[in-house]
């Protein structure tokens, strides 16, 4: 183990955690972890005591150990009895996931990734259809997939395409490959827009359970919709990705 001197964070304004109804410990653990993502905790450094943190923070003692107790069972960090806690590896880089922004992107599953199908129905319409583009098809056919990564769950995805086409789509790409790649693969459909919206949240029960992550951990929703050239919506995506392994990378244009 290193043995480098202890982490201290220099004095600051108190975190006024009542701005969000996100519970405290969470807000901590998600502080912490950006802490060790930023390298002010570097990895085999020793961070700051409970009682530094939890008068830093103006929280009380349990409070941080909760918090600590995320990053622990997420191999971020390590205690030792009568040396103190150190940090042990960065957030693992291998489940970060980036929201594509352009086709190419869209076309492809995160490398690595098993995606298991859920749910599947037909005959259904979309809940909620986030652009205003296109008009709606008569029925749709509905599956829910989960994305997962060596075992750990970071991705749950809604889809609805229109129900005329889903009767020529194998059933054995739903667990292969991307819904836009089934869509771009398909022969005679040709895509006229696309359009994508990103927002951030919190893990309700069922994302907490479907995520394995703390309710009211944040979470990412990216909602996407897909016409043909006729016009009609093909397509309507509701996406939902664990806040702490999402990436969004733009590129800017001069």
């Amino acid at each position: 183990m290193a043995t480098e001197i202890a982490v201290r964070s220099s004095p600051s304004v108190p975190i006024d955690f009542s701005l969000s109804g996100v519970a405290r410990y969470i807000q901590l653990a998600t502080l912490f972890r950006r802490r060790i993502e930023a390298g002010q905790w570097a990895v085999g450094q020793q961070i700051p005591t409970v009682e530094e943190l939890a008068d830093e923070c103006a929280v009380a003692r349990a409070t941080v150990r909760q918090a600590l107790d995320i990053l622990e069972a997420d191999k971020l960090i390590e205690r030792f009895r009568a040396k103190g806690t150190f940090v042990i590896q960065k957030p693992q880089s291998q489940l970060w996931c980036a929201v594509p922004t352009d086709l190419s992107g869209l076309l492809l599953a995160a490398e690595g990734a098993s995606i298991e199908l859920l749910k599947t129905e037909k005959g259904v319409m979309p809940a909620h259809v986030q652009h205003d583009i296109g008009t709606l098809a008569p029925s749709y056919t509905h599956w829910r997939r989960r994305h997962s990564r060596e075992g750990q769950p970071y991705y749950i995805g809604d889809a609805y395409v229109d129900e005329r086409l889903t009767r020529r789509i194998p059933k054995s790409a739903f667990k292969r490959h991307t819904t836009m790649r089934i869509l771009r693969d398909l022969p005679g459909l040709e895509l006229k827009e696309i359009d994508q919206t990103l927002t951030v949240s919190t893990a309700d029960m069922d994302l907490s359970r479907m995520l394995e992550i703390p309710l009211n951990a944040p979470v990412a929703h990216v909602y996407r919709t897909a016409t043909d050239k006729d016009g009609t919506v093909v397509f309507v995506g509701n996406g939902v990705y664990r806040g702490d392994v999402v990436r969004l990378d733009i590129k800017v244009e001069l």
